[in-house]
């Protein structure tokens, strides 16, 4: 079987599966740098809201339309789908992020101009374990503009990794919509480990992301945040 015809069996059965019958919906096949496939189909439920219905890797996943700075974004937890043209970035909820875009050729191979929607950005995150983590400890990567002085940072992306016995340095790969990055704009990362909404690690030093609109590797160290007072 040819790429045309699994993509169009995986859509098949998406819709098979899924029980869509709308009329209006539309169903894309997206290939992914990891060379894996992402059947798509976009419709509403019953209340008329928008949602993206996924198969990938032989699991179904259906995303409500969430708010957006530009493009589309759906998710649901820490799934999510973001479209815009002909690309998209899937984040499968399980540390992994994905660059896809639609059809049989894979993302890399696509005109430079419709690649730079989205900017990749990876690194490393790096914290001294002084006594074991909770089981349900859970490190925070957020991509943030901080530009602005007196006001709060805007959150541009964030991943969330459970770290379940992980050990450090455990790294991280993040997606920023190019849409979302004003001119003046000062794109930094940050971290922080918490285990049910207790802050145990966070970085304190200030760390570019970008350089001159270019991602740069980024290397975040977290100190344990130390006793407090209560």
């Amino acid at each position: 079987m040819n790429k045309t015809s699994r993509h169009t069996a995986l859509s098949a059965t998406l819709v098979a599966l899924l029980g869509i019958a709308h009329a209006d919906s539309t169903t894309i096949d997206y290939t992914c740098d990891d060379s894996s496939t992402l059947a798509a189909t976009f419709d509403a439920d019953a209340d008329g809201r928008p949602r993206a219905n996924l198969m990938h890797d032989g699991k179904v996943l259906v995303l409500p339309l969430v708010p957006s700075g530009s493009g589309a974004l759906y998710r649901s937890g820490e799934v999510l789908l973001h479209t815009k043209g002909d690309d998209a970035y899937f984040e499968t909820g399980q540390g992994k992020v994905l660059r896809c875009s639609v059809g049989s050729a894979p993302a890399q191979s696509k005109a430079p101009a419709a690649v730079s929607s989205f900017i990749d950005l990876a690194g490393q995150v790096s914290f001294n374990v002084q006594k074991a983590l909770p089981s349900d400890a859970v490190l925070i990567v957020r991509i943030q503009d901080t530009s602005r002085a007196g006001a709060k940072a805007l959150t541009l992306a964030e991943q969330r990794i459970e770290l379940a016995g992980r050990a450090s340095p455990v790294p991280f790969q993040v997606v920023v919509d190019r849409d979302l990055i004003g001119p003046k704009a000062r794109v930094t990362a940050s971290g922080r480990i918490e285990s049910r909404g207790k802050l145990l690690y966070t970085s304190t030093a200030v760390t570019p992301a970008l350089d001159n609109g270019q991602a740069v590797v980024v290397d975040l160290r977290l100190p344990p945040l130390g006793q407090r007072k209560r």
